[in-house]
């Protein structure tokens, strides 16, 4: 991969930076009165995204979070992927969307859209894909437009990876967040991290984060999910198991998280999921904007999304996509202060 290019984006207020190595955020200024604060993690070299960014903002493809085994069956046939993490198959496989070079196709002042062709085989996974991601900014928002068409049936999961520390990048663990996530249910996983596969009601877990809780407090509860994980990284479900979010899907508040600062983040989404995920694996290797190591905790992912490992349980809302239909979704980044 040549090196890598990155666009600013600018709105009143806000400053998004995209590396077109795995058409990730780099950077995202916010200037609310307290001067200019970069509220995700990003790496301190852009280069470092084109071998392996870590996923740092990053556009997962073809399907983010893990299937099992990697393995799974469409219509009759079994497709076998390639493994990453622990012989299961991690947001899209060893050379998923993340390691590859993004093209842009239309860039302004305030918006980019970029595009990544996925050839039949890629990873294993069957059919020609073509993706575009459009990243959008206004005063206090961020949008981001994620579109896909196939030649041929296939299973597709897109998602965004960044890491949020409303604080500021660099200020140390996200532990003194305050998350909330207004979902019913959650997807349990094994000690592999892969979803067992039953849909679990929170109400009386301590998965539960229907209500705002400081991060550190529910990191420190006495959960096997929790040991499993070295903190969260679980499935939240945003809607009725089954239903899936449809064509036409409201957006749905995602999740909302707020920093020490005040600083406040809410994100919304049509799709049926969110990946809560609080940094367990950083461990001081990546170096971040602010020349410092990223150390565990440092950002929390907040990945809107399908279902982890759906093509596997014909009960999840399905992420299977057809020739001649559109894989279309959205999600939104608000931010503000109290």
């Amino acid at each position: 991969m040549s090196t890598p290019r990155t666009l600013d984006l600018t709105a009143d207020g806000l400053r998004l930076e995209v590396v077109t190595a795995g058409a990730a955020v780099r950077r995202l200024v916010v200037e609310d009165g307290s001067g200019p604060v970069d509220v995700v993690l990003g790496l301190a070299d852009p280069a470092d995204y084109v071998d392996d960014g870590g996923y740092l903002g990053a556009t997962i493809g073809r399907y983010g979070n893990r299937i099992d085994a990697g393995r799974f069956p469409l219509d009759g046939t079994e497709h076998s992927l390639s493994t990453n993490q622990f012989g299961n198959t991690l947001h899209g496989g060893a050379r998923g969307f993340d390691r590859h070079a993004w093209e842009v196709v239309d860039s302004g002042p305030d918006h980019a859209t970029l595009a990544l062709t996925s050839p039949d085989g890629d990873q294993g996974f069957p059919s020609r894909l073509e993706v575009t991601v459009t990243y959008r900014v206004a005063p206090g928002e961020v949008t981001l437009d994620y579109r896909a068409r196939t030649d041929a049936p296939t299973v597709v999961n897109l998602t965004n990876h960044a890491y949020w520390a409303l604080d500021g990048a660099g200020s140390g663990p996200v532990d003194d967040h305050v998350l909330e996530v207004p979902a019913p249910a959650v997807l349990p996983v094994r000690e592999d991290l892969v979803p067992t596969g039953e849909v679990r009601d929170v109400a009386g877990t301590p998965l539960d984060l229907r209500s705002p809780v400081r991060i550190g407090d529910v990191l420190a509860r006495d959960d096997e999910q929790l040991r499993f994980a070295g903190g969260l990284d679980h499935g939240y479900c945003l809607v009725v198991p089954g239903a899936g979010p449809g064509p036409d899907a409201a957006p749905r508040v995602a999740a909302r998280l707020t920093g020490t600062s005040g600083r406040r983040l809410e994100i919304t989404t049509d799709l049926p999921g969110v990946q809560v995920y609080t940094g367990a694996h950083f461990d001081g290797s990546q170096t971040g904007l602010d020349g410092r190591p990223i150390g565990a905790r440092a950002g929390v992912a907040l990945e809107t999304q399908g279902w982890p490992d759906a093509p596997n349980h014909p009960d999840f809302p399905s992420t299977v996509l057809r020739p001649g239909e559109e894989y279309r979704t959205r999600t939104t980044w608000r931010l503000g202060r109290d």
